[in-house]
């Protein structure tokens, strides 16, 4: 059948105290910047924010409910979007796709400087409710693993370390993208705590291990050496966007019947190009006018 195969991993400490997500999204990032067309800095940023969201995507408990990842930084790439849900679909945009910057002293790509660090990280969870949960908190650095990092220890009082990472290749392609979030459960000692920041500071960089060809479970294993960890579950996430000419219908109807009207009165077609895959859709407003629900357009 040719099914892809898991590429997201969930496992736990033997004891408990140690929850581990880790994820090769080297062919959601590289969808990602097929469809965006973006430069390096810019795959680099929202391929760790789409790697980091795809985790978040999997702590949801129901696969209807979903994520969204927003930061303004103040930096040349401008907003940065990236929405999953809990059934593995991951989809991002960014506002300036195309960001050239020199390299930070160390060789590596100036994410922070991309993205600015004078700003915030959203983070909207919605559950079904009728409004949806929204953490905010400012940015620690710009440069994604640190600021989700921070949003955990702030927002939800969780322990925890996040690392991501995409290496983007001179032509521009992604070589390999992917991250891993731990997190400590109430109860972890102190010998437990510092083994894993051993364990941590021991690791070389995601992308490194990933371009070694280790797997998830590798990651896992290197992590949380010493806790006997186990894998849970294991998932499949990758880029899917949603929209379909439906939904871009009901978001033109929600301006309301007036706006409508005059829209209709500059143009009589809608051009409306979505911001996730690049699909334009061609709305009918006259048509949309004459089908337009009676209790609606007063």
């Amino acid at each position: 059948m040719g099914e892809k195969q898991d590429n997201l991993l969930r496992g736990i400490s033997e004891n408990g105290g140690v929850i581990f997500y880790g994820v090769d999204s080297t062919d959601l990032v590289r969808q990602m910047e097929q469809i965006h067309q973006t430069s390096a800095v810019t795959t680099a940023a929202l391929g760790r924010l789409l790697t980091g969201a795809a985790m978040m995507g999997q702590m949801l408990k129901s696969d209807r409910d979903s994520i969204t990842l927003q930061i303004k930084g103040g930096g040349p790439a401008g907003r940065l979007l990236a929405v999953s849900d809990g059934a593995g679909h991951v989809k991002g945009y960014v506002e300036n796709p195309v960001v050239e910057l020199p390299s930070r002293a160390d060789g590596h790509l100036d994410v922070g400087a991309a993205v600015g660090r004078d700003g915030t990280l959203d983070v909207i969870r919605d559950l079904g409710l009728r409004e949806p949960y929204i953490g905010q908190v400012p940015l620690a650095s710009g440069e994604i693993a640190e600021d989700l990092t921070n949003y955990f220890a702030i927002s939800e009082q969780t322990p925890t370390v996040c690392a991501l990472g995409v290496l983007v290749n001179e032509d521009l392609t992604v070589r390999c993208a992917g991250g891993f979030i731990v997190q400590l459960l109430p109860g972890a000692t102190e010998a437990e705590i510092s083994r894993l920041e051993q364990n941590i500071g021991a690791m070389p960089g995601v992308t490194a291990l990933l371009a070694q060809g280790k797997s998830t479970r590798d990651i896992l294993e290197l992590a949380l050496d010493g806790f006997a960890p186990e894998v849970l579950d294991t998932a499949r996430v990758d880029y899917c966007c949603d929209c379909s000419l439906d939904r871009v219908e009901r978001t033109i109807r929600s301006l309301g019947k007036k706006e409508v009207e005059n829209l209709r009165d500059e143009d009589p077609v809608a051009e409306v190009n979505c911001q996730f895959c690049g699909k334009q859709y061609r709305v009918d407003l006259n048509e949309l006018l004459k089908n337009w629900p009676s209790d609606d357009g007063k």
